[in-house]
């Protein structure tokens, strides 16, 4: 029977709750925004696309609705990816921005998502990618996605794992809010408490992150995000709390010699202290240094040794893995 189990996995790549316990020593692949190299990100669409594609982890940028429901979106403005200067007009800011917080869910439902997009010409970001005011998509909450995953992962014999992100946590407490204590409680109330569960936790803010696993004493894996060259200094400080680091992927590159990249210490010295280095953002369609996405996966999944990426285009990466 195990022969037989283990030959279905082989044919269709299915990922079983056996094989994915202790899912942190493969490389691993994150479905960035969901599939958002094909349909709009964050939206529910995208998230099941991801997971037909068999990736290992599923990302949800959070922010807080007016009613405190964590919303599924990239940012706290909601005018770069919806219809919400044109539904709601006369609810923006003094800054001209159209804030999430400022509608509750139920207001929010009632908007249309589509391709990111420049609010002040209208313009689409990535010109190539889903056509921008075209199709039918939504914002959604946490617990919305969460039981798409789970549901999946069911009724496909797959065991995805969820990768939330805790989004501007200083906005939100000057706004009265408390973020990362109402995505732990999500996140717990459907299982995620531990290392043992497959969630990973993400934040930019280092004292946030800090915060989550001393003062709110989370267990489940955590991992610092990194954006600033002075970051890649504090890894001793990181590793007193997170589990991992995401930096952006120039990050880990030095300079090329005959050719060939060379790298910083950065992922070496991650290893060295336990810290698991999961890279952003893996794109086909903005490629800067490379000539090819075969060779930005090559470059930085193998040579420079990352342990996991962010990527908008999950089936790439996956065939390349395997």
């Amino acid at each position: 029977m195990k022969k037989f189990i283990l030959l279905l996995i082989i044919i269709f790549g299915c990922k079983t709750p056996e094989n994915k316990s202790d899912f942190m020593k493969q490389k691993i692949v994150i479905a960035h925004r969901g599939a958002s190299g094909y349909l709009p990100e964050h939206t529910i669409e995208a998230k099941a696309m991801a997971h037909a594609m068999n990736v290992d982890f599923i990302e949800q940028d959070l922010v807080l609705s007016k009613d405190d429901v964590p919303i599924v979106i990239h940012d706290i403005y909601l005018d770069d990816v919806t219809d919400v200067a044109e539904k709601f007009p006369t609810r923006k800011r003094k800054d001209n921005r159209f804030y999430v917080i400022d509608f509750t869910f139920e207001e929010l439902k009632t908007l249309q998502v589509s391709e990111r997009f420049d609010p002040k010409t209208g313009e689409q970001i990535y010109k190539n990618r889903f056509p921008k005011n075209t199709g039918n998509f939504k914002l959604h909450s946490l617990q919305d996605e969460i039981e798409l995953i789970q549901g999946l992962n069911k009724s496909t014999h797959k065991n995805i794992g969820i990768y939330p992100e805790i989004k501007e946590p200083e906005f939100h407490k000057k706004e009265g809010k408390n973020l990362s204590e109402t995505v732990l409680k999500v996140l717990s109330d459907y299982g995620y408490k531990t290392k043992k569960d497959n969630c990973i936790l993400q934040c930019f803010d280092a004292k946030e992150l800090e915060r989550i696993r001393v003062k709110l004493k989370s267990e489940l894996f955590l991992v610092q995000l990194i954006e600033f060259p002075e970051e890649t200094k504090q890894l001793n400080y990181f590793a007193t709390y997170a589990d991992g680091i995401g930096p952006w992927y120039k990050q880990i590159l030095d300079k090329k010699v005959d050719g060939k990249f060379t790298f910083t210490s950065l992922v070496f010295d991650a290893h060295e202290l336990g810290l698991k280095v999961h890279s952003y953002t893996f794109r086909a369609d903005a490629l800067d240094e490379f000539s090819s996405f075969e060779e930005m996966m090559q470059t930085l999944l193998i040579e420079a040794d990352v342990d996991g990426v962010f990527t908008d285009f999950p089936d790439l990466v996956v065939d390349f893995l395997n």
